[in-house]
């Protein structure tokens, strides 16, 4: 089925408030090796001087890893596995194995390398859309070649973490059966029923039945906004919180999760605001059984926005998470010392909550300001408890031709900064001395003198299983006593 929104009087409503303060900063404990200036910033005279490329460290060790290549976009994990993303034509270039490379886990500090899945979805370059399904065991990805992608689908059986058997070699495999849809980010309902592509620009959302994982077909595609990006889905699988330009859509979803034979999605509400854009993603969490979404933006330091979304045509802020380099007063020093490390800065990615209901902690990629992890147990009063920003991988670009920041580091200017710093100079809320420095000659040529952290920071007990675009796969392990697992854990992403 093919169409458009149903019409509905969907509310639309913008938030204009710029968020001024930043969540306290953690207090770093015995072994860390703390950011040396503003939280969150790698700063210029660190990178000049090669501090950078010792990391930084606070409340957090490192375990292991497995850097290969470098680690593509979106890598998941599951169970004692990690599945490390492909970023085309990049990964074309690694000779010995191009493809979603998967990782045992079982030692931690020393992953291997099991096995490579190489199908057309795999190699074509999975940006956003590499999924786990672990209801139902299962990873999937579409190809996304550049930025948006088409045609190829590919779902694997888990069971065996480390051993994936490909369930759909015809449809969505086969290079004379591709299907028709458009994919920048993707991601399952939480029966694993249903996988969801979503495409750039347009804005366009398709719904795969994967009911049977070895026949998927293509049940709905709908229009919903010009530009949009991720998306998470409520526990129930009925209402989706859709990424756009700047806010979401809440969807419902339900006559897709209940399979009416011509479903329609209402579009429940529209929330726009002014403080970031390029919303991500949502991590649906209750607070004492009452609904709220994390929702961070990739670009224009709008940092991770916590919404009560109890009546979904009411949504209200009731938080906002930021680090001080994301302040206005700080986004001319954030000019210096991003440019020369590539179009994204100091921006949340993906975010992850550690169990659905009354979370006690949130880990999220934080781009360049690496994992941020954060006390989120009393919404109001949300606090940084530790952060881990990898070594910085200067000069290594062509060794990381698996790393979507070394591939695209010709281009130097953190462009996606310049909206939020062109709003502070119009108002004259900022200096235009405080943006130059050493490094403002680099807007080609970069130098990844910090590393890109984008996939998300996955819980495993007193652990985080992350992979960063130029470090790769990492265990970290969360010290000092700042974090208890809750004996329920339950990595909680959204999609």
């Amino acid at each position: 089925m093919i169409g458009l929104p149903a019409p509905a009087r969907a509310g639309i409503y913008t938030w204009t408030d710029i968020a001024q303060s930043a969540v306290p900063k953690a207090e770093c404990g015995a072994g860390s090796l703390p950011e040396t200036g503003l939280q969150g910033d790698v700063p210029a005279a660190d990178r000049a001087s090669g501090r950078s490329t010792e990391g930084y460290r606070c409340n957090i060790s490192f375990v292991g890893g497995l850097q290969q290549q470098g680690g593509g976009i979106l890598s998941p994990t599951y169970d004692h596995c990690s599945y490390t993303g492909t970023f085309f034509p990049g990964n074309l270039l690694d000779g010995a194995a191009p493809g979603v490379h998967v990782l045992d886990v079982s030692d931690p500090a020393h992953p291997v390398h099991t096995a490579t899945l190489n199908e057309p979805a795999m190699l074509g370059g999975t940006w956003e859309t590499l999924k786990v399904n672990t209801a139902r065991k299962l990873l999937a990805a579409t190809a996304v070649p550049i930025t948006t992608g088409t045609a190829y689908f590919s779902i694997y059986d888990i069971s065996d973490c480390a051993h994936p058997v490909l369930l759909n070699p015809g449809p969505g495999t086969d290079l004379t059966m591709p299907l028709p849809f458009l994919s920048h980010e993707g991601g399952f309902s939480p029966d694993g029923s249903t996988y969801w592509a979503s495409s750039t620009s347009p804005g366009l959302l398709t719904a795969i039945d994967v009911s049977d994982p070895a026949n998927p077909r293509v049940i709905w595609h709908g229009l919903q906004s010009l530009t949009a990006h991720g998306f998470g889905i409520s526990p129930d699988g009925n209402t989706m919180y859709f990424s756009i330009q700047n806010g979401i859509n809440i969807l419902d979803i339900s006559a897709i999760q209940r399979r009416d034979p011509y479903p329609v999605v209402p579009q429940i509400a529209t929330y726009h605001w002014a403080d970031g854009y390029f919303d991500q993603q949502s991590v649906p969490v209750t607070y004492d059984g009452r609904p709220y979404i994390f929702t961070g933006d990739e670009a224009g330091s709008g940092g991770v926005k916590l919404i009560d979304v109890a009546d979904p045509a009411d949504a209200r802020k009731v938080a906002t998470i930021k680090l001080e380099i994301n302040m206005p007063a700080n986004l001319g020093e954030h000019a210096q010392s991003a440019t020369g490390n590539g179009i994204f800065s100091y921006d949340a990615h993906y975010c992850v909550a550690d169990r659905p209901a009354d979370p006690t902690a949130l880990a999220c990629s934080w781009i360049a300001s690496g994992i941020r992890v954060f006390d989120v147990r009393d919404p109001g009063d949300i606090r940084e408890i530790a952060y881990y920003n990898p070594p910085a991988q200067t000069g290594r670009q062509g060794q990381l031709v698996n790393s979507v920041h070394a591939d695209t580091a010709v281009i130097g200017a953190p462009v996606w900064n310049y909206v939020p710093l062109a709003r502070e100079l119009v108002n004259g809320k900022l200096d235009p001395a405080t943006i130059f420095g050493p490094r403002s000659g680099m807007m080609f040529g970069g130098d990844i003198s910090s590393d890109w952290c984008l996939s998300p920071p996955m819980f495993h007990g007193d652990q985080i299983w992350t992979t960063c675009t130029d470090n790769g796969f990492m265990v970290l392990r969360l010290d000092n006593g700042v974090y208890t697992p809750p004996a329920d854990q339950e990595s909680t992403v959204g999609s």
